[in-house]
């Protein structure tokens, strides 16, 4: 019998009502290994209302009692790893160790949240004026939801109510159809660390459901990762409904390779950054650009990406597993067409990629074009696959202005001997994330994942400090006691403190 991926609402997993229910897929098979039924509008009211009762007494709930709750689940998440990355690679494909990182560095938020007391500290100033104070509280705003996508079903989750339930929020999470199970385990295991009753509520579905909590006037704030059309989509609807939004779309994420970069270091930064997890990282190196004579180097890293290969999250010597879905593997397969047909030349080609007992699986080869440029299609669309664009570039100023013409900012690389090159191009690059002789930049969450352009819509990003703004209001408080020895005076009939 398929299994029926339930609802987490009102503090129980509860057996859906829905009669529209969508198929969770092997990516690597075509088996359906579930079923999940979108979320019905008394559903969705259930778990929005349970939240907001919650909300009532959780943000009371001492600060210090929220950070020991993240560090019992950041403990049990760490127990169930395993078990976690297991879903992971059943229900998305990923490879054995890929899924453990997913779900590592979601653990990693999880372990920022438990730092909540001193990220919520507010700020005081004596004597602002004469006898009179000024001080500020951070407090939390209410029920908030997050909209996450497909390619990292802990990590995402991870990243956003375990920050807000850790400030005191109450969060309604709506999780991709096409990976449902692993944040049921997820939320299960917050259940165990000792979440109150209603805190979380996990609801199924697609865009019926996410336009629910666009609309409901109980939901404050909204955090979403995914494409850029329903990113925009998400922004423009709920800032429309005066919610707080952040959202975190599409990318185009360039690797600068200077003339003067160790070879091989650049070489092995592009093979995984490149194809792993299949292409399907939101901060992917898709486009490498190669300054000068380093463009030599491109035959040997079309080399070194045609060995790796694709298989089934069982072989331990797969280096990625399969595309998410058909649709996805086609526009893929659609998209690198579309480069040979624009006159790029297709280095190495994995259109027609077969995995030995696998003949259904969404498999794409890896893939490396160069003579790209940036009128090509496969240049400006996010094609979310094991796919390498190469361009040649004679200066670091052209690399530059490659980057910054780019409508997108999510993050960017530059590998380089030259402490000079290096300075130059992080201070100058509109990229809102900068690495040097590193990939894949995404920051430990003491900081904030932060993508610029049409990476972003919104005002304060992921973790790190930014999430405790987005998830709170701050509260100015101006008090002044009276000494029964302090002379009355008249009436101050101005602005000014006195």
């Amino acid at each position: 019998m398929t299994q029926q991926v339930k609802h987490f609402i009102d503090g129980e997993f509860v057996t859906p009502t829905g009669d529209k229910l969508i198929p969770v897929t092997n990516p690597a098979t075509q088996d359906v290994i579930a079923q999940v039924a979108c979320a019905t509008a008394g559903e969705m009211e259930q778990a929005i209302e349970s939240a907001k009762a919650a909300f009532l007494t959780w943000k009371e709930v001492p600060v210090s009692e929220r950070a020991r709750l993240m560090m019992r689940f950041a403990h049990l998440l760490k127990e169930h790893q395993g078990e976690i990355a297991d879903i992971i690679c059943r229900e998305l494909g990923k490879t054995v160790e890929d899924a453990k990182g997913d779900v590592w560095r979601g653990i990693e938020v999880v372990e920022q949240a438990a730092n909540i007391p001193s990220l919520m500290m507010g700020e005081t100033v004596e004597n602002v004026a004469r006898s009179i104070d000024t001080y500020s509280y951070i407090q939390p705003l209410g029920v908030c939801a997050g909209i996450t996508p497909f390619n990292f079903p802990a990590m995402i989750p991870l990243w956003m109510f375990p920050m807000a339930i850790a400030c005191g929020n109450t969060f309604i999470l709506k999780p991709s159809e096409q990976d449902p199970m692993t944040v049921n385990k997820i939320a299960e295991l917050f259940v165990q660390a000792g979440a109150p009753k209603g805190v979380l509520q996990v609801v199924h579905g697609a865009k019926e459901q996410v336009d629910a909590i666009l609309h409901h006037p109980d939901i404050k704030a909204i955090s979403f990762v995914g494409s850029v059309n329903v990113g925009q989509y998400i922004y423009k609807t709920g800032t429309d409904n005066l919610k707080r939004v952040q959202a975190f779309a599409g990318a185009k994420n360039h690797m600068v390779i200077m003339p003067d970069a160790n070879k091989q270091q650049v070489v092995n930064a592009l093979v995984g950054a490149s194809v792993g997890a299949a292409g399907q990282r939101c901060m992917a190196i898709s486009v490498a650009v190669f300054v000068g004579a380093a463009a030599d180097w491109i035959p040997e890293v079309a080399s070194a990406i045609g060995k790796v290969r694709p298989g089934v999250y069982t072989d331990p010597n797969a280096a990625y597993g399969p595309q998410i879905s058909p649709q996805a593997r086609a526009r893929v397969l659609s998209l690198i067409e579309q480069g040979k047909k624009e006159g790029a030349t297709c280095v190495l080609d994995g259109s027609d990629c077969k995995v030995e007992g696998y003949p259904n699986g969404n498999w794409v080869g890896p893939t490396v074009f160069s003579n790209v440029t940036t009128e090509m299609e496969i240049y400006k669309q996010e094609i979310f696959g094991p796919v390498l664009t190469t361009m040649q570039v004679g200066s670091l100023a052209e690399a530059l202005k490659v980057v910054n013409d780019s409508p997108y900012g999510n993050g960017t690389s530059i590998f380089t001997a030259s402490g000079a090159a290096a300075r130059k191009y992080q201070h100058e690059v509109e990229v809102g994330q900068v690495g040097i002789n590193i990939p894949i930049p995404v920051p430990l969450p003491f900081f904030s994942f932060t993508g610029w352009k049409g990476s972003f819509y919104g005002d304060q990003h992921a973790y790190g400090k930014q999430a405790v703004r987005f998830y709170t209001e701050t509260k100015t408080i101006t008090a002044r006691w009276f000494d029964d020895d302090i002379p009355v005076s008249g009436p101050n009939m101005s602005i000014n403190l006195r």
